[in-house]
């Protein structure tokens, strides 16, 4: 164990296994899953994630993410994990809007849950990933956990658009920590009802659990961090449509932050959007634009969804008219591809 010029134990060089899996060395003082981060070089929440899977031990036993280290204690992590067998493959029809021989990004149908949970143990995207990466004779990342090949981030049942998928472990590792460092820029969509005080601003506000429905989330002393950036983008009919671009990745954070300033998502029944124009039953909320850097050579890569169809004829019902919407579904590679205009300044 090195220590610091103040005397606080720091991480020696971890200890990789040959194929970059696994890492072993001794822990610095401190919280258990900040040992983790500092021995593993990734994102606290990813340490977190490994903690709860048993991927992440102290001198060979399970501990808790909250757990202090005196520092020098043995720490081995595993980065990947197998697939679980459990996940049958799925011949499902998947929209892509990007690929390449690390990375994918599709276009996730409202009503699709994104990896298996209690109640959803078939019919997932991982599943029609799972079933598209035999078929094609391809890997997906392996370090999100068993149940999560190939995942980065989730998008909730209901809210359709764009998801990235890794391929690999080093696609994975890569994205993720960009959505660590908050460099992935992301736009959603939503029609809400009511009109905000000012054309545009940003929402700082903790998101937590909400304590009189534990299915909710809400803005509560406590939460933890949470910034959504916004600009009305068309209004009328009691609606307004707003661009929005969350800084931060809280579970149902645009949900929680409109409900908060009391301009609920049109058809978000949970958070007080009632049914939508048109008879909408699930939230207008659609990510429609992503950028981030391409993980096979650092390129900035741009992403576009439009809006489908339930959510257009739902815009077309209010009678608001909206500039600039992407048109179609696809990307481009800056250098390589023109830009289109409406990704412009991303």
């Amino acid at each position: 164990m090195n220590r610091s010029a103040d005397g606080t134990a720091t991480a020696a060089a971890p200890v990789r296994g040959a194929d970059d899996r696994i890492v072993r060395g001794p822990a610095p003082s401190g919280r258990f899953d900040l040992a983790v981060v500092a021995l593993a070089g990734i994102s606290r929440a990813h340490a977190q994630r490994l903690i709860g899977d048993g991927r992440a031990l102290v001198d060979g036993e399970r501990a808790r993410a909250s757990d202090r280290l005196a520092g020098g204690e043995q720490i081995s992590v595993v980065l990947s994990a197998p697939r679980d067998p459990r996940i049958e493959p799925e011949v499902v029809s998947l929209r892509v809007a990007y690929e390449d021989a690390s990375m994918l990004i599709v276009d996730k149908p409202a009503g699709m849950v994104v990896h298996p949970s209690a109640g959803h143990e078939r019919g997932t995207l991982v599943h029609a990933l799972v079933g598209r990466a035999q078929a094609q004779g391809q890997p997906l990342g392996s370090i999100a956990g068993v149940e999560r090949p190939g995942i980065v981030h989730r998008l909730d049942k209901e809210t359709s658009g764009l998801l990235l998928i890794a391929k690999s472990d080093a696609a994975q590792a890569s994205l993720m920590a960009q959505f660590g460092d908050r460099s992935v820029e992301k736009e959603y969509l939503a029609l809400v009802r009511g009109e905000p005080s000012a054309p545009r601003g940003r929402i700082e506000a903790p998101v937590g659990r909400d304590p009189r429905d534990r299915q909710r989330m809400a803005v509560v002393a406590g939460g933890r961090e949470a910034v959504t950036d916004y600009r009305v983008a068309g209004a009328g009919g009691g609606y307004s449509v707003l661009t929005l671009h969350p800084r931060t990745g809280r579970t149902h954070q645009i949900r929680a932050h409109l409900a908060y300033l009391h301009l609920p998502i049109a058809g978000d029944l949970r958070y007080g959007g009632g049914i939508g124009p048109g008879g909408l039953q699930r939230q207008f909320l659609h990510a429609s634009r992503i950028a981030l850097q391409r993980p096979l050579d650092g390129r900035r890569l741009h992403a576009w969804s439009e809006l489908p169809a339930d959510l257009a004829a739902s815009l077309e019902t209010v009678g608001i008219a909206v500039q600039g919407l992407p048109i179609g579904v696809g990307s481009a590679v800056e250098g390589a591809e023109t830009v289109p205009e409406s990704m412009e300044g991303w």
